[in-house]
């Protein structure tokens, strides 16, 4: 399997996931420009995606959905209430309404929707497994529940969403209602719960762990990474930062390699 983060963060979402010749992409929240600019620096041909999966109806995670999906004439599965709720008039024949706890097979593929709390109208993550190695994709998780710490208990690799530091936010710019919002347990996941989620569940099978959806405003790579840092004495380390996709990774040689722990490529020093 390979797989990485195209764009992650408060700006936008989007997610890769491939085996053999099967590709998906979760959530397309950058415009369709950006997208085939990331995929080009990655080596990633748009043809290769078999579908799109969307979590909920956010902009950060919409986007470039429809300028993408309509070029490439891609199937895209959403839960009724993220498609009312997104506004977008798709072409029916792409529209593959699911329940958030659907399994739907792509190729070599099996794609596990996984229901969650978040201020959406019917939000879902997902986890993808090829039948032996499981990814799971965790991002706008208002508060854990089961259903979290059930992927993250199987999963071979973790995209998890570090979103915002209690400090920060509490002493930012941002409205009363806004810091209410994003604390609300309806919103996001902070560095502080979202390393006691990962340290509380996290099992030995997991190998690599990518911190995702970082705000802009209140939260820093550098944070970020040494929240995590001494919890991940045998797990890849990398923080998917909001200006570059990271590197596209190869599961096998992530499984063979050895355990060291890193970031995206400069993202420290920027």
């Amino acid at each position: 399997m390979k797989y990485c983060a195209i764009a992650s963060g408060s700006n936008g979402n989007c997610y890769y996931v491939a085996k053999d010749d099967s590709a998906i992409l979760i959530d397309a929240g950058i415009n369709s420009k950006h997208i085939h600019l990331r995929m080009y620096n990655l080596g990633i041909l748009p043809t290769q995606i078999k579908a799109i999966f969307i979590t909920h109806e956010h902009s950060d995670h919409i986007r470039g959905l429809s300028v993408f999906a309509k070029k490439y004439n891609l199937p895209v599965y959403i839960t009724k209430g993220s498609y009312d709720g997104s506004k977008l008039h798709l072409p029916a024949h792409l529209v593959h309404i699911i329940m958030p706890n659907d399994v739907i097979e792509i190729g070599g593929l099996k794609i596990y929707g996984i229901p969650k709390y978040h201020d959406a109208k019917e939000p879902c993550s997902f986890l993808v497994s090829d039948g032996t190695h499981n990814i799971g994709v965790l991002t706008d998780i208002g508060r854990p529940c089961e259903n979290v710490q059930h992927v993250i208990q199987h999963a071979d690799v973790l995209l998890l969403e570090s979103n915002y530091d209690d400090e920060m936010l509490q002493t930012g710019r941002y409205s009363y209602f806004l810091k209410n919002r994003i604390t609300s347990g309806w919103g996001h996941l902070s560095n502080r719960v979202a390393v006691e989620l990962f340290n509380q569940y996290k099992t030995d099978r997991l190998r690599h762990l990518i911190l995702t959806h970082l705000s802009g405003e209140n939260n820093t790579v550098e944070l970020v990474h040494q929240t995590f840092e001494p919890h991940c004495e045998n797990i890849h380390l990398h923080v998917a930062t909001r200006y570059q996709e990271t590197e596209l990774f190869d599961l096998g040689q992530v499984l063979a390699s050895k355990i060291k722990v890193l970031s995206v490529s400069s993202a420290l020093s920027s």
